[in-house]
């Protein structure tokens, strides 16, 4: 009798103990029990750490409640000015109802990742490529609202959505660095003139404060031969003041005035003209020889006129010019006028 007991309780012990391990189960921090009874949903979720079910009859399903980061597969599309770019983002979600996310819908990642990109697409052809580069702040919290709408119902809440990058073609990207570096170049040429017009209104002021002392530009021109010599260079400074320039200038113009109104008086009618300078007397004239031996005495003299030669001179008053005849002698071989036939009379009929 002994024995049967004995055994009896060892075989109930057995069953508790294969019961208790069939039956305990331990859900983690981070996660919520949901239990099916006979394939019916039980309303209480359990907690987290040690929970029992009845064995063959109930199923326990364990839902993580981490947050769950899903990178979307990068989308091609058109924006609003019709430029094609290619975005990609990253989803941040968790559940908060386990019980929504295993009944109303099948595979709740899969389905927030279909979403994503769907919504992500939709924003693409919305937005324009100025509000895709700098205005990403407003397009993730549109994007968010566009996911967390139907999310909550599939007890899922959407934590944020970023917008990762944006692929532009090399042509736009080529245009933009383009656009950009002509927008640098204008804004440092609007500086620089700004630079200047506050330099010449300084050196303006220092001018006036120098003109009333004439030593502080003396000054200045020393401390600027300082300056040079400083740089241990070869440049040789000579300062050359600026006042011997203005007496030079001033000078070359007042005799070029008093050039211009002695001419200007020169020419006026009824100026009395200066005294002619005497000129020197003009010189004797020189005797020619009257005949040709005083130039060649040894000549001898023709007879009749002894002592010299005077050969006679012609008379050209009765002179006349010849008239122009025509010479109507023809230079060449002398020409037949009746040339001779080459047949003979032998030949004639």
């Amino acid at each position: 009798m002994l024995e049967e007991l004995l055994t009896a309780a060892a075989g109930v012990g057995t069953a508790a103990v294969v019961y208790a391990g069939a039956a305990a189960r331990v859900v983690k921090q981070y996660e919520r029990g949901v239990v099916f009874r006979f394939g019916r949903l039980l309303p209480e979720v359990r907690r987290p750490g040690f929970t029992m079910i009845v064995p063959v009859i109930d199923r326990l399903h364990k839902v993580n409640l981490q947050i769950v980061t899903l990178p979307v597969p990068a989308q091609e599309g058109i924006t609003r000015d019709n430029v094609t770019v290619r975005v990609d983002a990253v989803v941040y979600f968790k559940v908060v109802d386990a019980a929504d996310a295993l009944v109303r819908v099948e595979d709740y990642r899969f389905a927030v990742s279909q979403m994503a990109q769907t919504s992500l697409r939709s924003i693409i052809g919305k937005s324009d490529l100025d509000d895709l580069l700098s205005n990403r702040e407003k397009l993730n919290q549109g994007l968010e609202l566009m996911l967390d709408s139907p999310a909550m119902g599939w007890g899922v809440a959407i934590d944020r959505v970023e917008i990762k990058d944006v692929s532009l073609p090399e042509t736009m990207k080529r245009s933009m660095a383009r656009q950009a570096e002509a927008d640098r170049e204008r804004r440092a040429r609007v500086i620089n003139a700004d630079a200047e017009l506050q330099a010449s209104k300084k050196l303006a002021e220092a001018a006036a404060v120098m003109s009333e002392q004439p030593a502080a530009l003396q000054l200045r021109l020393l401390q600027t031969v300082v300056a040079v010599a400083a740089e241990k260079n070869s440049t040789l400074v000579l300062p050359f003041p600026v006042e011997l320039l203005r007496f030079l200038e001033r000078a070359a113009q007042a005799q070029g005035g008093g050039e211009r109104s002695q001419a200007a008086g020169a020419s006026a009618p009824g100026t009395p003209k200066a005294p002619a300078t005497p000129s020197a007397p003009p010189a004797p004239p020189v005797a020619l020889p009257e005949t040709f031996t005083d130039l060649s005495p040894d000549l001898p003299g023709e007879p009749g006129a002894p002592g010299a030669y005077d050969p006679p001179l012609p008379d050209l008053g009765d002179y006349e010019e010849p008239e122009d005849e025509t010479d109507d002698t023809v230079i060449g071989p002398p020409v037949d006028p009746a040339p001779r036939s080459s047949r003979s009379t032998r030949d004639e009929p």
